[in-house]
Order: structure tokens, then C-alpha cells, then sequence
């Protein structure tokens, strides 16, 4: 046995320990790759964007590289427990730790923020996400024309808002956005842009969505983070015996599933028409494109016990003259709700996430968002 082949089987026995069987950046399971500069075990795509930081770049292969002995102790010595309780020993409630379902920018500013900037090694650190305010300038997507252009946002940690202004010297913002109900998610694909992130929010009792992006990825994370730090603040307020575990779940979060559907009106008599869907937890978003400013309508996923419920199929007679023909019912205390899916594979996993959310139990807030729904229609 060569010696390159022993520390092979030497990295092969050191995966076997508990952290190391993961990457410890994104969480994916199987990490095939390793640092020599951190002594962490890291998937592909992580090791990727190791090796273009310079400072922290020195990544093998752990099957197909040739490991130097001093290297394989490193890692022995190291190991991702080790390397979470140094580079991740602060890590704030509100900031978001992405994984391997989460897009490249993400992924990238977590990693930068850990091994090269080193931002969570002390406890009690001020952070740039925790500043008060926050003013800068994003691009932001025309309503009507769909244009990028430059716009200045300012989030404010006492006035639990967002403005932003069509021209940066303007007196009064356009719109006033308040952070407690927020929501935002980084949407790359369907922006357009590496760095887009979505920003959803209520309107008079609508969801409205504001697309924004900026050049510099650092600083759209920022923004991000930033978000998700004002809404802890008022959380804790709101909420003040709640544990971080309890909090964290209510920042913003990603959308269950997006997608294509058809679906039918009130009357159930109606063509079927081609819809961009969005299941946030129990609201059910439909748009005539997936970049609309608002939704053409919501429907509220409650709990089984009451009367709610999903299930394959449309009901006897339901003429559907769509394309799609895999049904979904919806069925609410008020009426149901008709949708076909192009697949039977796009059908079950519609139907799985739907029985997911109606099967959970509603909270305090979720009843009084069920409540308002019942009153706008």
C-alpha cells in the first residue's frame, strides 16, 4: 500500500465521525472534498467556491488528489465539529445559514462571512446586519414595465420599516413596507439575476412583491440579513418568553414550492387557465405571470380539523378544457378551489405539500390570519 493510498483510507475513516459526515457548509450529506487550510470535509459545490477565495482555497479531492501526510493529520486533527465551534461559535439568531437546496449567493456570503471575514468567532461582535439603519440604492422592477432601475431603500429598526424612494433626494417614499409581516427570499431563476431577491409583503389586505437586485452579492446578503435581524427585534418584543428556537421559524423563509397549475373560478364553470402558483406555508398565491406585482388571488390552508382538505381528482362533471389533466381539490369552510397540474409527478407534490401544511397546527397568528382572509372575501 502506497502512502498516498493510506491517508486516502485514513480521510475515508475520519468521515466516519460525527460531523464529518456532511459538508460543513450546506449540510449536504457525503462530503467528497476537503480543505487543507481549514480542515473541514465539504461537498463539490462548496468546494468550488473555496477555491476561489484566495484565503482560504486550498481544497482536494478526497478520492483523486494526492495527500501529503501532514495534510491528513490537519484534517484529523480539525474536522468540521472542530471548525463549527471556532468559525461558527457567534452566530446570530436572525442570520440566515443556507443549505445545499439554497442558491449560489447565499451559499457564497456564508462561507465568505465564516473563514474569510471571520464574522462569528466572538460572541457580542456588532454586525453591519444589526445597524439601525440601513440606506442604499437596488435595483428595482418597473410594476408596469417591467424595468430594472435604480431605487433607494431604507430600512429603519425603530420604525420596523422599509421605504423606498423613486429618486434618492425625494421627500416621500413611494411605498412604506413594514417589516413585521415580510417576507423575502432570494429568486435568482426567475428574476433574471444572480442576486435577486423577492420581497413580499401585505397592501391593503393583498400580498404585493417587489423585485430588487444589486451588483454586489455581499451587499444584497446584507440587505437579506439585515431583513431578518429587524424582524427578530420585533419578534422579541412581540414574543418576549419565546426561545430562539421558537423565533427563528417566523423570520423570512422560503417559498414550500412555486410553480404551474390551471385552474377554474368560483363557479366551476369556467375555462381553465394557466397560473404561477406560490405556496407560502398556508397562503396559496396565484398570478397571471410569476413577476406580478400582486396576486389575482389567495387561498388559506387551515388545519383538517377544520374542514379544510386536499386530494387528487376534480369532482364528478368538472369539464376541464385545459391542457393539464392531473386534478387537485381544495376543499375550505367556504368553497373549493379547482387546479390541474401537467404531471402526475407535479400533482403528488403539490398534494404532499398541501396535506403538509393542513396537517400542522395553527397558531395564534394563523387563526387571525385566517380570520382576515374570511373578511376580504
Amino acid at each position: 500500500m502506497t502512502a498516498n493510498e493510506r491517508g486516502i483510507r485514513a480521510l475515508r475513516e475520519l468521515l466516519l465521525k460525527p460531523g464529518n459526515q456532511a459538508c460543513a457548509d450546506c449540510g449536504v450529506p457525503g462530503p467528497e472534498w476537503g480543505s487543507c487550510s481549514l480542515g473541514v470535509f465539504i461537498c463539490l459545490g462548496c468546494s468550488g467556491i473555496h477555491r476561489n477565495i484566495p484565503d482560504i482555497g486550498k481544497v482536494k479531492s478526497l478520492t483523486l488528489s494526492r495527500w501529503e501526510d501532514s495534510e491528513v493529520q490537519f484534517m484529523a486533527e480539525n474536522g468540521n465539529a472542530v471548525a463549527r465551534s471556532r468559525y461558527e461559535a457567534a452566530v446570530p439568531v436572525y442570520y440566515y445559514k443556507p443549505t445545499h437546496k439554497d442558491c449560489q449567493v447565499l451559499r457564497e456570503q456564508w462561507i465568505r462571512a465564516k473563514y474569510e471575514r471571520r464574522e462569528f468567532m466572538e460572541a457580542g461582535k456588532k454586525l453591519t446586519y444589526e445597524e439601525a439603519i440601513r440606506d442604499g440604492m437596488l435595483m428595482k422592477r418597473g410594476r408596469d414595465n417591467g424595468q430594472f432601475l435604480s431605487r433607494r431603500f431604507v430600512l429603519s429598526e425603530r420604525e420596523g420599516t422599509i421605504k423606498y424612494y423613486t429618486k434618492y433626494d425625494a421627500k416621500e417614499p413611494k411605498a412604506v413596507l413594514k417589516v413585521d409581516n415580510m417576507n423575502a427570499s432570494f429568486q435568482p431563476e426567475k428574476i433574471g439575476n444572480p442576486n435577486g431577491l423577492q420581497i413580499t409583503y401585505l397592501k391593503d389586505y393583498s400580498t404585493r412583491n417587489i423585485f430588487v437586485y444589486h451588483e454586489n452579492s455581499k451587499e444584497i446578503v446584507d440587505w437579506f440579513n439585515s431583513i431578518r435581524a429587524v424582524q427578530l427585534h420585533y419578534l422579541s418584543v412581540a414574543f418576549p418568553g419565546a426561545t430562539d428556537a421558537e423565533l427563528r421559524p417566523k423570520l423570512t423563509r422560503n417559498f414550500l414550492k412555486e410553480g404551474y397549475m390551471e385552474k377554474t373560478g368560483p363557479r366551476q364553470t369556467e375555462g381553465f387557465k394557466k397560473r404561477w402558483f406560490t405556496l407560502d406555508h398556508r397562503r396559496l398565491m396565484y398570478f397571471k405571470d410569476p413577476l406580478d406585482a400582486f396576486a389575482k388571488g389567495e387561498v388559506f390552508l387551515g388545519n383538517n380539523e377544520l374542514g379544510y382538505s386536499a386530494g387528487a381528482g376534480l369532482p364528478a362533471g368538472t369539464h376541464c378544457n385545459g391542457s393539464w389533466y392531473y386534478g387537485i381539490t381544495i376543499v375550505t369552510p367556504e368553497r373549493s378551489f379547482l387546479f390541474t397540474c401537467e404531471t402526475e409527478s407535479e400533482q403528488q407534490d403539490w398534494l404532499t405539500h398541501f396535506n403538509n401544511v393542513l396537517s400542522s397546527q395553527m397558531s395564534p397568528q394563523e387563526y387571525s390570519m385566517e380570520a382576515l382572509y374570511k373578511y376580504k372575501n
